[in-house]
């Protein structure tokens, strides 16, 4: 009988223990990864030091990592011609999620996706969703470029604005589009009956020299309040700009720290809250394709930064025209050129 009995438990014990190392092995592959798990990668048209486009991106990349304990990795400098294969070359490596600054990735990313359904591909600035994992995020660039017109606007002495874009797409055409009306706009409500704003654009990111030759072409021209958002072209229009005497607004970075003499004002795009608010989207399963995914003023993710040749009394305003835009009171698509 106790032989019979010892067998008995002998058995039930090791049954339960094959069902507790079962529920085990389930429990730890059923599991979420972490965060860390996730192979990520974000592509870079330009140097992390640009002190614009690409430093904003990088810091967003730096905070993700130590705010949700992600460990994405980066690559600079990556040109036109190579936008393709790096997608095929990260995502071939079995990347989960693959980010890119700038719209100009729209294209490559797109063609690219379809090939690989597994990896979320996600470009900055991005206006372009053509399948499920295909998941751009848009800062609404405009409404930071509404911000600077509020400044240019009260700092011209004659109303003459000079703008200059990187490349002519719909982005770019249409937050200068608002920046060239609300400068123009303020100017002439100051009693600048002329006021007018003048634009070019560099069809490229990185030529300095170039910048600065344009620039210097526009200064000499009448313009006494240079806009430039073009990455490295717009360090050669800062360099113009100081060397003639006029001002300068800075965009996406803060530019200010270049020369706050020439640089008075700038708006921060606040990449690192945009990331992580990105980043944690995708870790939770939100950042779904098919769809662009938009913010701005109302998430707080532009800031403007002054120096002291802005006063007191054109700061407040900058202030109460945010505020009425974070209201939804601006129409800023009835600025687009091309709605």
């Amino acid at each position: 009988m106790l032989k019979k009995s010892s067998k008995l438990t002998a058995a039930v014990l090791a049954v339960v223990m094959l069902l507790s190392l079962t529920a085990c092995g389930q429990t730890a592959d059923s599991g979420k990864k972490e965060a860390g798990d996730y192979k990520m990668v974000l592509i870079l048209p330009g140097p992390i030091n640009d002190q614009s486009w690409n430093a904003t991106n990088y810091a967003g990349l730096v905070k993700s990592n130590e705010v949700l304990g992600t460990k994405m990795e980066y690559v600079e400098n990556v040109q036109a011609a190579d936008f393709e294969s790096t997608f095929r070359n990260y995502a071939e490596r079995g990347y989960d999620l693959i980010m890119a600054a700038g719209t100009q990735f729209d294209e490559a990313a797109n063609k690219v996706a379809a090939s690989y359904p597994d990896t979320t591909f996600c470009v900055v600035n991005g206006m372009v969703s053509t399948g499920p994992n295909v998941a751009p995020i848009f800062p609404k660039e405009y409404e930071a470029s509404y911000i600077a017109a509020l400044m240019a606007g009260e700092i011209t002495k004659n109303g003459q604005f000079a703008t200059i874009g990187g490349f002519p797409n719909k982005a770019m055409e249409n937050l200068l589009d608002v920046y060239e009306k609300v400068a123009v706009e303020i100017a002439k409500e100051r009693g600048i009956a002329n006021a007018k704003a003048v634009r070019a654009y560099a069809n490229s990111w990185d030529d300095v020299a170039l910048g600065k030759q344009m620039a210097e072409t526009m200064i000499d021209n009448g313009a006494d309040v240079l806009f430039v958002y073009a990455n490295q072209v717009g360090l050669g229009a800062i360099q113009a700009a100081k060397e003639k005497g006029v001002k300068f607004i800075g965009f996406s970075g803060d530019q200010t720290t270049i020369d706050p003499n020439t640089v008075v004002g700038s708006v921060v795009f606040d990449f690192e809250t945009f990331y992580v608010w990105a980043v944690q989207k995708y870790l939770e399963g939100s950042l779904e394709g098919n769809k662009v995914h938009e913010a701005g003023i109302a998430e707080n993710i532009f800031k403007p930064v002054f120096t002291a040749n802005i006063s007191k009394e054109i700061q407040d305003k900058v202030a109460a025209g945010m505020e009425k835009a974070k209201k939804g009171e601006i129409d800023f698509k009835a600025m687009f050129a091309n709605k």
